[in-house]
């Protein structure tokens, strides 16, 4: 018997392909996942997961991944990318999916720019839903749903934790693959605007006690957050750290059931 396994997958721009790694491990060692709540990236990979892409098709397309093709440039009035052409590749991945339709249970992550507030997503569509939550702030266009304004989920809550929680997991894995790179070259406002919100999260993180059963934290920080050249090793990255943290993730297992005896 398994306890409910809860992923929470969290942001981290390029260097959130890790979570594929992650994914991969578990996988291969039959760890079943009950939920899934990912912030930013990481919500991308869960929605795109559970829509029922496999691993291999995934490791692909991460693979063939070009930030250059996903960018619409507007005129800069509240963000310099419209983001129409991400949310249409990723409705076509997810072949117009509502969440609540999804293989696995799924929570997207969202901030509220107005009121600061964490928004969660567990129905609607998934495109719309994942368009709001990597709506890095001044780079893409602020999402607008249901009167909201919103943007990043990592924003307000990097590694979701308590989201995953509070779906009915009975123990949290979580992913964190956003360490901070100190000596990434900062040569552009993407840069600047990137490398300040990691900075930001990073604040948030170091006060804030992720209170999950599992912290799976992939060896990331010689890689930048936004530029996506090295996909195959921050992949590798995720499968590393996972099969290194295999002990503990059975251990938890164990601990849960000894509470059932």
């Amino acid at each position: 018997m398994f306890p409910k396994i809860g992923l929470a997958l969290g942001s981290g721009g390029a260097r959130g392909f890790a979570h594929l790694g992650v994914l991969k491990v578990l996988e291969e060692e039959g760890i079943p996942i009950s939920y899934i709540a990912g912030s930013s990236i990481g919500a991308l990979v869960a929605a795109l997961y559970a829509s029922g892409l496999g691993l291999d098709r995934l490791y692909k397309l991460a693979k063939s991944f070009r930030r250059n093709d996903f960018i619409d440039l507007t005129i800069p009035k509240m963000g310099l990318i419209s983001g129409k052409r991400i949310t249409e590749f990723i409705r076509l991945l997810t072949k117009g999916k509502q969440i609540e339709e999804l293989a696995i249970p799924v929570a997207i992550v969202a901030t509220d720019l107005k009121t600061g507030k964490k928004v969660v997503f567990r129905q609607g569509e998934v495109a719309r839903a994942v368009r709001a939550s990597i709506s890095i702030p001044g780079i893409f266009v602020p999402a607008e749903i249901d009167g909201r304004l919103l943007v990043d989920g990592g924003v307000v809550d990097r590694v979701p934790v308590s989201v995953v929680r509070e779906m009915g997991a009975d123990m949290v894995i979580a992913v964190d693959v956003s360490p901070l790179n100190v000596n990434g070259e900062i040569t552009s406002i993407f840069d600047v605007i990137l490398q300040s919100l990691d900075i930001l999260q990073d604040e948030i993180v170091s006060h804030r006690r992720l209170s999950s059963d599992v912290m799976i934290r992939p060896r990331l920080e010689h890689y930048s957050s936004r530029a996506f050249t090295h996909v195959e090793e921050i992949i590798a990255a995720g499968e590393q750290e996972a099969k290194k943290d295999l002990a503990k993730i059975r251990q938890a297992i164990e601990k849960w059931k000894e509470h059932l005896r």
